[in-house]
C-alpha cells in the first residue's frame, strides 16, 4: 500500500522516458517530424514542389542532427519518422519540378 502512495505517475504520452527533462532534444524531435510531414504533404502537391523541396532539404539534416543528440527512444522514433518523411517529401517534390519556379 505504501508503494502505491509514494509512486509518482508519469504522463501517458511523454518523450522523457528516463525521468529527466530534455527540452532541447524534445524540441528538435518535434521540429524534425513537423518539417518532415510538411515536406511530405507539399511534395505530393505538384503546385507546391518548390516549398516541398525546401522543407525536405531543411528537414533531413535537422532530423539527422536531432538523431545524433537524442537521449530517449521516443525522440529517436520521431527523428526516424521525420527523416523518412523529409526524404520522401523532397523526392516527390523533385519529381514534380524541384527548385524550379
Amino acid at each position: 500500500m505504501s508503494d502505491e502512495a509514494t509512486e509518482t505517475k508519469r504522463p501517458l504520452l511523454t518523450l522523457n522516458t528516463d525521468g529527466e527533462r530534455h527540452p532541447l532534444e524534445n524540441a528538435l524531435a518535434i521540429a524534425a517530424i513537423t518539417i518532415g510531414l510538411i515536406a511530405l504533404v507539399l511534395g505530393f502537391i505538384p503546385a507546391t514542389h518548390f516549398f516541398g523541396a525546401l522543407a525536405g532539404v531543411i528537414g533531413l539534416p535537422l532530423a539527422l542532427f536531432s538523431q545524433m543528440v537524442s537521449a530517449t527512444t521516443g525522440e529517436r522514433w520521431l527523428n526516424v519518422i521525420g527523416m523518412i518523411a523529409s526524404f520522401l517529401g523532397a523526392a516527390f517534390a523533385l519529381r514534380h519540378g524541384g527548385f524550379s519556379l
